[in-house]
């Protein structure tokens, strides 16, 4: 297992800072550094990692401390330097030296120190005979397990956050043919940034109940470790069974809407990305996107300019981004742009959060759908509601799918679908017409959010516009 400290200072800690602070274990310790300087690590006399501490970072966006790690004492809202040290515990030591360092960082620099309980600035010697301790299969700072066909990530924080630690994890993982599985007590949630990194198979979410054993957080399925892996327990007919702790999550009026729409536009070097989101996210809440990053914290204001130099800069390799919110109105979303033989794709998904109190503007997605087929090259939109928590993370219990509420279909695709044929939809409803005549698009109305067989309707849909005439 790993412990996480985060040292939050208002100045950025200098070299020499830091050094102070990896002083931690008195003068008998090491320095390594890994990815090019951005990690240093505090090695026992052997060379063994102890503490990893990877860049500090300037989180420049409003409430971003305070999503991911709650409003108690210590933590301070941004601008803010966001320094975070993981310690091995399979030596005694570790998890203080990392309290040890983050609390001299804080003390240096007038900060606090996250957890508050492992701060200390304390001379942490090594007592514990490495010797006797079994070498980790491998270096990558995140990673606690390593075998042939998993990459085990331990983490005990309530929040479990998509960190550029765990997505080098994912990237290393999914690189080597390996799943990624993240193991937490049944207390922890997930960011949704986290849950969309573990949707693809066979990367899991691993609850370890100390009553019901092992389960999938997403799932319920009860697992066990076999072969290297966290796999479903079958029984003798072949069939997994669901944990008994996995009960579905009681219905709070909470609400969140979803919308999944694609892009697609020439590649242009006059190209700006992102646009078809800020359009979305200001239309459903009045106000632009608060901040953008590569993983969490999300750290740098919104620049549609930034993000598209640095998708440009990545390309062709596909650049996953995130944007979030003001602290005030829960959005997050995910954005995966790819190029394509077709030109630049932009995927995104948008969910926006709504307390019991608050109504998700349904009335506006038909006029939103109009707006991003004429000024963004929509080619589809599925736009959903779920009953689920309105701060937008994740628990591990069983909660319901979103339920479909309407389906948008660009002019480019429905000039490969045929105009004829997509007004022949199996729906009691016409679709609207968006658009000019001469290059329209369809909006398909599902359902209000309330009818799990909107889930047939649209089947039946996507099945009629695949035969294409």
């Amino acid at each position: 297992m790993t412990k996480d400290v985060i040292a939050l200072t208002p100045k950025m800690p200098d070299l020499r800072t830091l050094l102070a602070g990896l002083y931690a274990g008195g003068p008998d310790l090491g320095v390594n550094t890994l990815a090019d300087g951005a990690v240093i690590q505090l090695c026992a006399p052997d060379g063994r990692p102890l503490v990893s501490v990877e860049a500090p970072i300037l989180v420049q966006v409003p409430g971003e401390t305070t999503r991911l790690l709650g409003t108690g004492p210590g933590v301070p809202d941004s601008p803010v330097w966001w320094t975070e040290a993981r310690a091995s515990t399979a030596v005694a030591e570790g998890g203080r030296l990392a309290g040890s360092f983050a609390g001299r960082l804080a003390t240096v620099l007038g900060g606090t120190v996250w957890p508050p309980e492992a701060a200390s600035t304390d001379v942490v010697p090594l007592t514990t005979d490495i010797s006797a301790v079994p070498v980790p299969a491998t270096s990558a700072p995140a990673v606690d397990v390593l075998t042939a066909k998993a990459a085990v990530v331990i983490q005990d924080r309530p929040l479990v956050t998509l960190t550029s630690w765990l997505s080098d994890a994912l990237r290393g993982a999914t690189a080597d043919d390996r799943a990624l599985q993240i193991v937490t007590p049944p207390t922890t949630r997930l960011t949704l940034p986290t849950r969309t990194a573990l949707l693809g198979h066979p990367n899991r979410w691993v609850i370890q109940d100390p009553d019901h054993g092992f389960y999938d957080g997403l799932s319920g399925a009860v697992l066990h470790w076999k072969g290297g892996t966290f796999t479903p327990a079958l029984d003798e007919n072949g069939t997994a069974s669901v944990a008994a702790a996995f009960t579905a999550s009681p219905d709070t009026g909470e609400r969140q809407l979803i919308l999944s729409l694609r892009t697609l536009h020439p590649a242009d070097k006059d190209l700006i990305l992102g646009r078809a989101l800020e359009t979305a996210w200001q239309h459903l809440t009045g106000t632009p996107p608060a901040g953008w990053s590569s993983a969490e914290p999300v750290n740098l204001p919104w620049s549609t300019r930034q993000l598209t130099d640095l998708a440009r800069g990545r390309a062709p390799q596909p650049t996953w981004l995130i944007a979030v919110g003001h602290p005030d109105r829960p959005v997050i979303a995910t954005v995966r742009i790819t190029r394509t033989p077709a030109g630049v794709e932009q995927d995104v998904t948008l969910t926006l959060g709504y307390g019991k109190d608050a109504d998700p503007p349904l009335d506006a997605i038909e006029s939103l759908a109009e707006t991003l087929c004429a000024e963004h090259s929509l080619t589809t939109m599925l736009t959903s509601l779920r009953a689920a928590r309105s701060d937008l993370t994740v628990p591990p219990c069983f909660e319901a799918p979103p339920i479909p509420l309407s389906f948008t279909l660009g002019a480019g695709e429905l000039k490969d679908v045929g105009l004829d044929h997509a007004l022949r939809s199996p729906l009691s409803l016409a679709p609207l017409r968006l658009g000019p005549t001469a290059e329209p698009a369809l909006h398909y109305r599902l359902g209000d959010g309330t009818d799990p067989r909107a889930w047939n309707t649209l089947q039946q849909l996507t099945q009629h516009l695949r035969q294409v005439s």
